[in-house]
């Protein structure tokens, strides 16, 4: 059975009322597209670890406050005139019909997510490179991940992943040649983006590679400490490794 309709007016009219130069709460009233860009990061990643605990509880609360998010942004672009949270939904809906019109529109086939995505970007810009519209504030190794694409899409790839496993190999020797800590960060860069361009060769995203490797990691500590109680500080580093070695066993 289909779900109830959602309503966004109530959450509308918050934002309204809070923006309010007379009666509004100031803290809302002082922001803009710039101070509340970092909270809509903040959510989005939020909503990500809601996802990867497999918490729905937590991802309702999530997704709510990274509605409010749109719905904040939309009444700043209200108020100044640019568009509305109705624009907003009319473009996002154009957007999906015009990339899978053979589902959504009366079209026979469509060209493509990504052929559709490379016209839109030349329509929007002035600037034709493969690389425009990459976002800046992406995540490192996701933006790597969407430049590296944007060269193969061109045919700036290796066709052999022995190639790419080769690169790294070269990036890792470059770096254990760096010298000050200049060249050091720049080898080091090099072999993050090295390793990612790998991860896509074999179909894997990177950013959520490090997410579950991180995730491992933590995991294990967490079993280390209560294995070892509080004297796991304490411990030198041979017990702190056998202990490792202990929880990897028991997973």
């Amino acid at each position: 059975m289909p779900g109830k309709a959602a309503d966004i007016a109530p959450l509308q009219h918050i934002l309204e009322r809070l923006r309010d130069r007379r009666n509004g709460c100031e803290w809302a009233m002082a922001q803009s597209f710039a101070t509340i860009a970092p909270y809509t990061i903040e959510e989005a990643y939020e909503t990500a670890d809601a996802i990867a605990r497999e918490d729905m509880t937590a991802l309702k609360d999530e997704l709510g406050d990274l509605l409010l998010q749109v719905v904040f942004h939309s009444r700043i672009a209200e108020e100044s005139g640019a568009f509305d949270l109705a624009d907003v939904i009319d473009a996002i809906c154009a957007k999906m019909i015009r990339r899978r019109p053979h589902i959504l529109a009366e079209e026979p086939e469509s060209p493509g997510w990504e052929a559709v995505k490379a016209m839109e970007r030349a329509m929007a810009s002035d600037d034709k490179s493969a690389m425009a519209g990459v976002a800046l504030a992406l995540p490192a190794l996701k933006r790597a991940e969407k430049l590296q694409k944007r060269a193969a899409a061109i045919g700036f790839d290796w066709d052999d992943i022995a190639d790419v496993r080769a690169k790294l190999l070269e990036e890792l020797d470059e770096l254990d040649s760096a010298s000050g800590a200049g060249q050091i960060a720049e080898e080091m860069g090099d072999l993050l983006f090295a390793a990612v361009n790998l991860a896509r060769h074999h179909g894997i995203d990177a950013e959520m590679a490090l997410a579950a490797a991180n995730r491992k990691f933590e995991r294990r500590f967490r079993a280390m400490e209560a294995m070892a109680g509080k004297r796991f500080a304490d411990l030198p580093l041979d017990e702190k490794e056998g202990l490792w070695q202990a929880v990897k066993r028991a997973e």
